[in-house]
């Protein structure tokens, strides 16, 4: 199957930064539009979407990116729904957006699995399915249309190439901050880093636990970790927020972040952006947020029966200090 990169398009946020938005939406079964998915005449296309959550600065770039583009100036209806980060809220939204005949349902999945009886039922209404930045791991792909998001296991890659560059002729214990446990990017961006690291005697991964994508609970974790251990060299955070966390507890034990610990993280929001350029953080590695445009146009060659891409694969940087100082003043996540 080919994959290939959608091109990106920045979609215009004003003066607002992104990490201050408000979810004015979230709560199961909510509208983000005001009117319901089945209003708007003949030309509108009705899509219910169900998001996550609101865990980090990433995602509600993201929220922000589909609200926006997904209006009805634009051409659609927006039902949308946040998940709190639990499956069985995602599979009942989902059921109501099939109750509610809607012409497409696009969802980013809480975790990989368990998603193939919803997703029949969806197949048997003749609704289709569209998954924005994590995927399932449903054997039919016959049960979603598309998948638009980024490679996770390229970007964990990315980060452990990093670190063996540029670190890797000298001993690391290293700790890791994973993502929820079941999610694709979890999943992914682990397997990458431990690809890219895989032959390096000198880095070892000293502990492991999730901190399920959280500032909160990335502080938590990383408490732990400093208690445990008192030789960690280097921490991989699979997102900004969990290595924003991290970063309070490195400090309120009196060492150095970026310094007596380096740090690496992923998604590469203003807050992490901000972090690296300070020096606090040592590298990112970019997931691009702003899927809104590209689910905009998918959606509608869907209903246009128009032949999409199985797989949709956007377009990621990463940034040391110098560049992230650079990119700041225009950031628009």
């Amino acid at each position: 199957m080919k994959n290939w990169t959608y091109t990106q398009r920045a979609v215009a946020t004003g003066t607002a930064g992104l990490l201050a938005l408000t979810l004015s939406a979230c709560g199961g079964g909510s509208d983000a539009s005001g009117d319901g998915a089945s209003g708007g005449g003949d030309d509108v296309i009705s899509v219910g979407f169900s998001q996550v959550g609101a865990e980090s600065g990433w995602r509600a770039a993201n929220t922000k990116s589909i609200q926006e583009s997904l209006t009805e100036e634009n051409g659609f209806a927006l039902s949308f729904s946040d998940a709190q980060q639990k499956q069985e809220n995602q599979i009942q939204a989902i059921r109501s957006y099939i109750a509610q005949d809607v012409d497409v349902i696009a969802f980013s999945p809480v975790v990989e699995s368990g998603w193939d009886a919803v997703l029949e039922e969806a197949k048997a209404a003749d609704i289709p399915v569209i998954l924005t930045d994590r995927a399932v791991d449903s054997e039919d792909e016959t049960l979603y249309e598309s998948f638009i998001g980024s490679d996770f296991v390229a970007e964990g890659e990315r980060a452990g190439e990093w670190v063996v560059e540029n670190l890797g002729d000298q001993e690391l214990n290293v700790v890791e901050l994973q993502g929820t446990t079941g999610a694709a990017p979890a999943i992914d961006r682990k397997a990458g880093f431990e690809s890219a690291i895989e032959g390096n005697e000198n880095i070892e991964i000293i502990a492991s636990q999730t901190g399920n994508f959280t500032r909160s609970e990335g502080r938590q974790v990383m408490e732990g970790f400093l208690q445990a251990h008192d030789d960690i060299d280097l921490l991989f955070a699979h997102n900004d927020d969990m290595g924003l966390g991290a970063i309070e507890a490195i400090e309120a034990a009196g060492l150095t972040p970026g310094e007596d610990i380096k740090i690496v993280t992923i998604d590469a929001v203003k807050d992490g952006m901000q972090a690296l350029a300070d020096g606090k953080i040592n590298y990112i590695v970019e997931c691009n947020p702003l899927l809104g445009p590209d689910l905009a146009e998918i959606t509608k060659k869907v209903v246009a029966g128009e032949e999409v891409e199985k797989r949709i694969v956007v377009e990621d940087q990463a940034f040391d200090q110098a560049a992230a100082a650079e990119a700041l003043p225009t950031r628009e996540y």
